[in-house]
């Protein structure tokens, strides 16, 4: 019995294997992240069926695990990213986004409006579009220029500046709210 679950088992990921690493590496731009998600799948696969869990539909399965794992990884990234982010001032010094956010230190109720800007950054960046997000994420927070990623994607600048203009817009209507709670007096 277990030599036909394994035989299963490798014929799955001979047969979804190349499909399901294009879908991956479309969604993740670092070929070892993507890697690493793939063997995951495939490890939870064999876990489940170690487990004896019953999978109806194993493609659906392993592509519904790859976006969870490919969601994992982009909060992950976000949240190391956010601490490392930089802006520039007026007087065009770089601050931290560390340095705009209410100090953890400063009590719980400086605590609470740092998570609560954080989550609710986090969930504004999340309702964009992928390519407005990579974009605004690439320039704002990782500080990459329009032209690296034009030479990276093949997308020319004017296409980039425009997908970013889109996600300040989405982002300064959906964070109004919020600021306007914490800069009323």
């Amino acid at each position: 019995m277990p030599l036909q679950q394994d035989l299963r088992i490798a014929e799955v990921v001979k047969r979804e294997q190349s499909r399901l690493r294009n879908f991956i590496r479309r969604r993740v731009p670092d070929s070892r992240d993507a890697e690493d998600i793939l063997q995951d799948v495939f490890y939870e696969l064999v876990e489940a069926n170690r487990l004896l869990m019953p999978i109806d539909h194993v493609t659906g399965w392993l592509f519904r695990v790859a976006r969870n794992r490919i969601t994992d990884l982009f909060r992950k990234k976000k949240t190391d990213s956010f601490s490392d982010a930089a802006v520039a001032d007026e007087n065009d010094e770089l601050l931290l986004l560390e340095d705009l956010l209410p100090s953890p230190d400063a009590g719980p109720e400086a605590l609470y409006a740092r998570n609560l800007l954080l989550e609710e950054l986090d969930l504004a960046l999340d309702e964009l579009p992928d390519e407005q997000r990579e974009v605004f994420v690439a320039h704002e927070l990782e500080g990459r220029t329009f032209k690296e990623m034009a030479a990276e994607t093949g997308v020319s600048v004017n296409t980039l500046l425009s997908r970013k203009r889109y996600a300040v817009l989405h982002l300064r209507e959906r964070l109004q709210s919020v600021y306007d709670e914490f800069t009323k007096t």
